[in-house]
């Protein structure tokens, strides 16, 4: 009797566990398909796409040219909330998480921002996107253009400390609020590198879902490794991606 329903809950466990890691692929391939959408029409100069990104650019680079201090606020922005300021967000989260006895959640962490940095770097090689020429530049950025690095970084930062912050908040309204902040200052940052002329909007928007991707693909892994180890599933969007950590 005993080992039936022994039995009979390792099977509800694993159904459940199928049910979260099918969540996760599908949302993998939720994000992956505006991304691959766009790469294919970007390396296929895909010319409504082309006039489209245009169209944006001028206007937005328009209202910047006609506000330079609104111009100057961007810059600033952009720099404050750009790549290097995630990593090193993520990393200080890291090793507090490491030395707080989350080990393997700073390792998650790590990593997770080092491989969308990685994958970023690859993929503006193989693309090799010129960036936009406007007239009366208000900025300038080295490099290809396509993803949009800034846009990938904020994505991919936000939501592996919101991840990382979630198995401390106990309501639904500050998990809601956190993600909330996330999405604001993702979208955010991607409007400033299409209204400062250095990126095509649809540089941003292949940023931001391919930094989504990228943190969904690890956070499946994670999970799998955590039913392995032999503890209860999760959901990650709402507990983090190790519900246990901090709660010792």
């Amino acid at each position: 009797m005993v080992r039936s329903l022994n039995h009979r809950s390792r099977q509800d466990s694993d159904r459940r566990l199928g049910v979260r890691l099918t969540v996760a692929v599908a949302a993998v391939a939720l994000f992956s398909v505006p991304f691959v959408l766009l790469l294919v029409l970007v390396m296929s100069s895909f010319e409504p796409l082309n006039d489209f990104d245009e169209g944006i650019a001028q206007r937005l680079h328009a209202y910047a040219l006609a506000d330079l201090d609104y111009a100057r606020f961007l810059n600033v922005a952009t720099e404050v909330f750009g790549p290097n300021p995630w990593r090193v967000l993520v990393v200080a989260a890291a090793v507090w998480a490491w030395f707080r006895g989350a080990r393997r959640l700073a390792v998650w962490a790590v990593v997770t921002i080092t491989v969308s940095g990685l994958l970023n770097l690859a993929i503006k090689e193989i693309v090799n996107r010129a960036r936009p020429v406007l007239p009366d530049p208000v900025s300038w950025a080295p490099g290809a253009s396509f993803p949009s690095g800034h846009a990938m970084a904020v994505a991919t930062g936000t939501c592996v400390l919101v991840l990382m912050l979630l198995p401390r908040v106990r309501s639904l309204a500050a998990r809601l609020s956190l993600w909330a902040v996330a999405a604001a200052l993702t979208v955010f940052v991607a409007y400033t590198r299409v209204a400062l002329g250095v990126h095509w909007f649809s540089d941003v928007i292949a940023g931001m879902a391919l930094g989504v991707v990228v943190v969904a693909g690890t956070v499946a892994g994670f999970e799998k490794w955590r039913r392995d180890e032999g503890r209860r599933p999760a959901e990650p969007h709402k507990e983090g991606v190790e519900p246990e950590a901090f709660r010792q």
